[in-house]
């Protein structure tokens, strides 16, 4: 059986969720092009049946916006796929120069560093409001790293100062390396910090 590459390029075989809570939630299963048109979208936990790349080119592409900049769009933020699909090919041609790894896996990796693993809700005892820090939900993990990866990338790339494909290489390799200059990293930080505050 003939290994099916992403975009012809990037093998699926050895790529691996290293987060025993993830491993349902990353669709790694192998597709030349990422685009399945809404084939899922009738299903139960449809998103889960989705590959996770093409859950990223999705969400790229109404990657949602940050304070008052709604009132003007982003030349790349069009909601064209095969836009998208140029950008995520660069993306991951630079990111296996830089890592000289497969890029499918350093962006998995990636993902895991930046997944949330709690977060606080509000409780009302009496009539008084607590906040309570509870384990944050596997889908959720990975919605929300998928979501500050994209806006991340498109604020910083907004107003032209640096490409979109720039943007995402350096949030993807900062999360990649565990730091915390990237929107996905710091609000990581943020919301586990609370949830230890609320323990």
């Amino acid at each position: 059986m003939a290994d099916i590459k992403l975009f012809d390029k990037w093998s699926f075989s050895g790529v691996a969720v290293s987060d025993a809570g993830l491993i349902s939630y990353i669709n790694l299963k192998p597709v030349i092009v990422p685009r399945s048109n809404g084939y899922h979208h009738n299903s139960a936990f449809y998103k889960t049946k989705v590959n996770i790349i093409e859950r990223f080119m999705n969400r790229l592409q109404v990657c949602g916006h940050k304070g008052k900049k709604h009132k003007i769009s982003s030349g790349h933020n069009t909601g064209k796929a095969s836009s998208i699909a140029s950008i995520i090919v660069e993306v991951f041609e630079t990111l296996e120069k830089r890592t000289k790894e497969n890029p499918i896996q350093v962006f998995i990796t990636a993902i895991e560093n930046a997944a949330p693993r709690e977060e606080v809700i509000t409780i009302e005892r009496s009539g008084a409001r607590y906040a309570q820090a509870v384990d944050m939900a596997p889908q959720r993990r990975v919605d929300l790293v998928l979501r500050y990866i994209a806006q991340g990338a498109a604020h910083k790339a907004f107003d032209g100062s640096i490409s979109l494909k720039d943007a995402l290489v350096d949030d993807i390799m900062d999360c990649y390396n565990n730091g915390d200059k990237c929107m996905a990293m710091s609000k990581k930080n943020e919301i586990e910090k609370m949830a230890a505050a609320a323990k």
